[in-house]
């Protein structure tokens, strides 16, 4: 007995301090920087001073006087404001509009993935992760150089829209250009999770359905598509949460009509030094993305109750 619990201690031990000193204990500090006021400097208002008759540090705040150090002026300014919520919702929109885009994209290659013979899986998957080996901000910085409007690129879309008689477009630092690379950068993570889940379908239940009749829109419909479900819930889960929070892409690409969530985020942290509300939008996203995580898991359960 002694063995087996130190052997379970031994494997679940270093995870559980992992997350321990990375995510929660970090969680609790943000938490509680949201109640705070925001210093003279930036940063947040100091709750332990050096005392000058004695010269120890000391312990401001006490029961006494807590209300001069903890506020809920954050919340309040996040509720009253409607610019934060309408950032929410277009920060919600880029990053669904992107899993929905993913999907679409992602789904008919891991289909072909898994389908083709074993000799040549290997080489596809890896050719699927190789964006992965390249730096991330040097892939961005590679789209801002093909959107720009010196690019070729956007000289022949402009070109072919000349022609028309429409007017040029900027490609470049537009909503456009934000969903473009947020596609690019998280379509692996859509393939590979539908890649994992398609490969181990029985194809004889897809002989059996075209046995009984089933055209091919049928098979995939009341076979393949509740069978890849779990692939796909993955794949949204992988991409959705990284793409609400992402900063660096709308940054580098989209300019100000592009700015997202993490951008404001990043900006209240390092540019207005605002932490205490920084960490308010930080607690909202956080929130925001384990409701829709919920709403998902009940969804995916009701869904299993009705296949059965």
């Amino acid at each position: 007995m002694r063995n087996n619990r130190l052997a379970k201690w031994l494997i679940s031990g270093p995870p559980l301090l992992y997350l321990l000193l990375f995510f929660a204990i970090p969680s609790a500090i943000m938490a509680f920087a949201a109640f705070r006021f925001p210093g003279d400097y930036g940063g947040l208002l100091p709750l332990m001073d050096v005392n000058p008759d004695t010269g120890k540090t000391e312990l401001l705040i006490n029961a006494a006087n807590f209300r001069e150090f903890l506020t809920l002026e954050n919340f309040a300014r996040f509720f009253q404001e409607p610019v934060f919520f309408e950032l929410f919702i277009k920060s919600f929109w880029y990053a669904g509009l992107t899993t929905v885009i993913c999907l679409v994209l992602a789904y008919p290659l891991a289909w072909l993935i898994a389908r083709s013979p074993k000799k040549h899986r290997d080489l596809l998957v890896l050719l699927v992760i190789l964006p992965f080996w390249s730096n991330f901000l040097i892939r961005v910085y590679s789209w801002m150089i093909i959107l720009g409007p010196q690019g070729y690129f956007a000289r022949s879309i402009n070109a072919v829209l000349g022609v028309i008689g429409v007017g040029p477009v900027q490609l470049l630092f537009s909503h456009f250009a934000v969903i473009l690379v947020l596609v690019y950068v998280h379509l692996p993570f859509m393939v590979l999770p539908l890649y994992a889940n398609l490969e181990k379908h029985d194809m004889n239940l897809l002989d059996a359905a075209q046995d009984l009749g089933a055209n091919a829109w049928q098979r995939f419909w009341r076979i393949t598509w509740p069978l890849s479900l779990p692939g796909v819930w993955a794949g949204a889960a992988l991409v959705f949460i990284p793409a609400l929070g992402m900063f660096a892409v709308p940054d580098l690409v989209g300019g100000t009509d592009g700015i997202m969530i993490g951008n404001l985020i990043k900006q209240q942290f390092l540019d207005s030094r605002d932490w205490p509300f920084g960490s308010v939008l930080s607690i909202m996203l956080t929130l925001a993305v384990l409701m829709l995580a919920g709403l998902a898991t009940l969804i995916g359960r009701g869904g299993k109750r009705n296949a059965l």
